[in-house]
């Protein structure tokens, strides 16, 4: 509460508590994140065969962690909101990162499948708590690209995963990919020195996790639209990316070197698409930086799925997933900002992961599909549908660009 001889007066500006260890925080959470999911990605044949299971098995195994990370949103979400940012992150690196750990030491696919689910609610908690801890630090002027600096710790996971593949694996074996993807935990001791808690949580922090949750209620509708919005996120997202290394090698017969090498490709455009498109939305709004996104990806579709020629699916894909990814790398500041500030580290994250929970199916939608009418119409037919919807309900929808969330204390004259 103000003293009596004060006032709170919103402010745009963030305070300069050390704002950008905040948002290095967040960065650096969700690219070990991504780079633990993404390694299971390489290894779908290999486990197949280790496992002595079918390929749609294995397949599942990315389907049962997509499908587990609501519930890692609402634990550490409501966390989040009800003793602060910070500790809740902590915890959830520590989390997904001793779980990452023993799926290196799986005796069976059974025993794998299970972590993989465990490791989905460490997975679905990071990105609400760590793009809230990021986002209410980062001075506004800076949210755009800083956004998608944020955002862009996904496609460098993914490039982390794919330079594992080339490097790790081959020298070590499939289990030391796994292990390597303990190593974030040791990101807990950073936050526990440098990163100071929100102070637009301290602000508005809820009294109780019953008037949280009275907050998402009263705000329904909004919650409604977000989980569609980022339901055809997902279907973005891991309907390009998910399967793409498997599409290469089943159907363009490619080795799993050059697949690696057109990953890290793929994924040095996908992370100057966040950049970029976050830098744009701070000009031309959100959702329009959004759609233009979506357009570029849209023009990729083509050679992405259909071309021939390696070097020409290189560049289809580069510039594909600049596409998508720019789209993403305008979510973290468009989610945070459309939330009520009493549930911003649940909602966001909340309506992430609900969308990929309705969104989980889709490796083995596409997957079926593929048998059904070829790998390339599965990937294609469905990507531009999706992106069609997605542009609809972005022009529908609405934004809240440059919104403050720190109220500053000013003295009265």
């Amino acid at each position: 509460m103000p003293m009596p001889d004060q006032q709170l007066t919103t402010h745009s500006a963030t305070p300069a508590s050390r704002p950008w260890h905040s948002v290095t925080a967040g960065f650096l959470g969700w690219m070990l994140d991504a780079f633990d999911f993404f390694v299971l990605v390489f290894l779908v044949d290999t486990l197949t065969k280790q496992f002595h299971v079918s390929k749609g098995q294995m397949v599942f195994t990315l389907t049962a962690t997509l499908a587990m990370r609501p519930v890692g949103a609402v634990v550490f979400g409501l966390l989040a909101d009800r003793y602060g940012r910070r500790r809740p992150l902590m915890a959830n690196v520590i989390f997904f990162s001793v779980i990452e750990l023993l799926c290196g030491f799986s005796p069976n696919y059974t025993v794998f499948l299970i972590l993989r689910a465990l490791y989905g609610i460490g997975m679905g908690g990071e990105w609400g708590v760590g793009a809230s801890l990021a986002m209410e630090a980062a001075p506004p002027k800076w949210r755009g690209i800083l956004s998608g600096f944020l955002q862009s710790g996904y496609p460098l996971g993914y490039l982390l995963a794919a330079l594992a593949a080339r490097f790790i694996e081959p020298a070590f074996g499939w289990r030391a990919m796994f292990w390597v993807g303990g190593a974030p935990a040791l990101l807990a001791l950073y936050m526990r020195s440098k990163v100071p808690e929100s102070e637009a949580w301290k602000q508005h922090r809820a009294p109780t996790t019953r008037a949280i949750l009275d907050v998402v209620k009263q705000n329904w509708k909004s919650a409604i639209y977000l989980v569609l919005m980022m339901t055809l996120m997902m279907f973005l997202s891991h309907g390009t990316q998910d399967l793409y290394p498997d599409f290469l090698r089943s159907t363009r017969g490619a080795s799993a070197h050059t697949i690696s090498y057109i990953a890290i490709w793929y994924n040095i455009g996908a992370v100057l698409g966040t950049l970029i498109f976050g830098h744009f939305s701070e000009r031309v709004g959100r959702r329009r930086s959004m759609i233009c996104a979506l357009l570029v990806s849209l023009a990729a579709i083509p050679p992405w799925a259909f071309a021939a020629p390696i070097v020409t699916i290189a560049i289809a894909a580069f510039v594909l997933q600049a596409g998508v990814q720019g789209a993403w790398g305008v979510i973290p500041a468009h989610l945070n900002e459309l939330s009520p500030d009493q549930t911003r580290g649940l909602l966001p994250g909340l309506a992430y992961q609900l969308g990929i929970l309705i969104a989980a199916p889709i490796n083995s939608i596409e997957y079926g599909l593929s048998a059904r009418v070829g790998y390339s119409w599965a990937l294609a037919g469905f990507e531009i549908v999706n992106i069609v919807l997605l542009i609809v309900v972005l022009a529908l929808g609405k934004e809240r660009k440059g919104r403050g969330f720190v109220a500053e204390v000013v003295p009265r004259v």
